[in-house]
């Protein structure tokens, strides 16, 4: 077997581009560390304030809520108060709807019963007005010595009422036929009902 010569001991020769590569790798790892710098400053700026927000978050929510509630609670208070307002607003608006029907129905029944009331008069007075014509009548048609005592019983004021609506002939045969204090009485009477009259 032949043997394959000896290396003399000495400096290894150095290939070339072996430098090149040790350059690019070691480019590779500072650019992965960059990098992964970078990804942790990240991700502290992307949960840093986030939790430092939520951590903030729910004192800033509880007193915004206890607010709030507070704000609700007063409101509801004040929808209730208005509520009820309302129904005794309505209660009272109905009342005095009821109240003013039952006002106009009363106001009619008074007229209906004023007009009955004036029917009723007028016909009274019709018939009295019909009574004392024919009274009038009778006493002018009596002689007046007859007439003179019934005249004489009647109450002054009574008597001049008919004195005045007899004919004036017959209105002076009673009065000569009467006592002179009783025919002063209605004669006066008589002349105070005239005294008002109109005058031309």
């Amino acid at each position: 077997m032949s043997r394959l010569p000896k290396r003399k001991p000495g400096r290894r020769k150095s290939r070339p581009g072996r430098g090149a590569l040790w350059i690019i790798a070691a480019l590779f790892v500072l650019s992965g560390g960059l990098q992964l710098a970078q990804f942790g400053a990240w991700a502290r700026e992307a949960t840093g304030p986030a939790h430092e927000t939520e951590a903030a978050k729910p004192e800033d929510d509880c007193i915004d809520d206890a607010g709030f509630m507070a704000m609700l609670a007063d409101l509801k208070v004040r929808e209730a108060k208005l509520v009820e307002q309302e129904g005794l607003l309505s209660d009272r608006r109905n009342a005095l709807a009821l109240a003013e029907t039952r006002l106009e129905a009363r106001l009619n029944d008074l007229v209906a019963a004023e007009e009955a009331l004036s029917k009723t008069v007028a016909v009274a007075d019709g018939a009295a007005e019909k009574d004392v014509g024919k009274l009038v009548a009778l006493y002018e048609n009596m002689k007046p010595k007859q007439a003179a005592p019934l005249f004489a019983e009647m109450d002054p004021n009574f008597a001049a009422g008919f004195l005045a609506r007899m004919r004036p002939a017959a209105a002076a045969a009673v009065m000569e036929s009467l006592e002179p204090k009783t025919a002063y009485a209605i004669s006066v009477l008589m002349a105070g009902r005239n005294a008002g009259a109109p005058r031309d």
